[in-house]
């Protein structure tokens, strides 16, 4: 892969190369946007050409364009993953620092962390390449006192060194971490072309576009729920159960759905667990969890626009009845009040905030509104 291979981000690529052409490339980077947008693949392809030791440039329309070879020891390294001078940093690694053997993974970036893989490897002087290049995944993870670490390196950097901070949430961050950076905004990919990509990969149509829709511009997302779909967890039928039991849903229901929800979240973080070995089942179970909620939420979003909008395309076109016969108990405003509901339960989930508690909570509002209940 290259530069050349990252998805719909030209944008954040066009600044790299301008300040790459006009030397003056960043000792750090923010790189900001939605999760599974192309922040990971651009920031690895980016620690690439630097490390390069034969980078080519090629004259474009736009100006220089420079790209790792792809060919050299640098290169092969860092595709290895055990280039001497890249380290990727997540907060899985709590586990191979000196105190973290056997402690669970947390929810936050932990300080240890931060000075065990990147403050304290800093001053080391690059032993392969003439740059030592630091990626932090979930950099909005990071807590206070892991920020307040990492800036005196961000405040003082040896010349050699570049960080580049990934963050789907830039509010999280100490004002003075990003002042100290680069920042580099990505946004959201067209759904058309998501579905494209994913149909291209050997989902059906309708998989594919649902996908695209609930992703929100995340091609990551999309491609995750879709080979978790490929490979049998049935991702795309327990969306349509969901949505199928949401729209009549009942007070007396509301038990037996969480049941399901819960029991769905278990298969889709074990099928997770296939192919994402480097993230904790905790955290795998919150991505399921999140996925069902999404799921929910977007049930209740095309009700609003069955209400106010009608003519544009639902998430869950598949499911048009089901989306119809839920807007006949929940009017507008409820809907865009779950919808509201469902975005502080997101929260709540990544608050480590009883998942049980916070979905039987939305399920029994949806319940006891006005209309619902009318038809209970």
């Amino acid at each position: 892969m290259s530069l050349r291979d990252v998805f719909c981000q030209d944008r954040a690529i066009g600044i790299l190369q301008r300040g790459l052409a006009a030397d003056r490339a960043a000792h750090a980077y923010l790189f900001a946007g939605p999760e599974g947008v192309g922040k990971f693949k651009t920031a690895q392809e980016w620690a690439r050409l630097l490390l390069c030791r034969r980078p080519r440039v090629e004259q474009t329309p736009s100006g220089a364009f420079a790209d790792s070879c792809g060919s050299c020891e640098s290169c092969a390294l860092v595709d290895a993953g055990s280039h001497p001078d890249y380290a990727h940093v997540y907060k899985e690694l709590l586990e191979y620092t000196r105190e973290g053997k056997g402690k669970k993974t947390p929810i936050d970036l932990p300080i240890d962390v931060i000075r065990e893989f990147l403050i304290e490897q800093v001053s080391t002087r690059p032993s392969h390449s003439s740059r030592k290049v630091y990626i932090v995944s979930e950099a909005e993870k990071l807590n206070a006192n892991s920020q307040n670490a990492l800036l005196k390196v961000l405040e003082e950097p040896p010349a050699y060194c570049t960080i580049i901070l990934l963050c789907t949430r830039l509010e999280q961050l100490l004002a003075t971490i990003k002042s100290r950076c680069q920042i580099v905004r990505f946004g959201p990919i067209d759904e058309k072309r998501i579905a494209a990509h994913l149909t291209a990969a050997g989902s059906g149509a309708r998989e594919a576009a649902f996908f695209a829709r609930l992703s929100q511009g995340s091609l990551g997302l999309a491609c995750q729920w879709a080979r978790l779909q490929r490979e049998g967890v049935g991702l795309f039928e327990t969306k349509k159960n969901l949505v199928a039991a949401l729209a009549d849903c009942k007070l007396c229901d509301v038990p037996n759905i969480v049941d399901q929800v819960q029991e769905a979240a278990k298969q889709i973080a074990a099928g997770w667990a296939n192919f994402d070995k480097a993230t904790s089942k905790s955290d795998l179970g919150r991505r399921a969890q999140r996925t069902l909620i999404q799921i929910l939420i977007s049930a209740l979003y095309d009700v609003a626009i069955h209400h106010v909008a009608a003519g544009r395309p639902l998430v869950n076109a598949d499911q048009s009845s089901e989306i119809i016969a839920l807007a006949r108990r929940l009017g507008p405003e409820q809907a865009i009040e779950g919808v509201r509901d469902g975005y502080e339960m997101l929260r709540w989930l990544d608050a480590n905030v009883n998942d049980r508690l916070i979905l039987e909570g939305l399920l029994f509002r949806l319940a006891r509104s006005a209309i619902m209940t009318g038809s209970n």
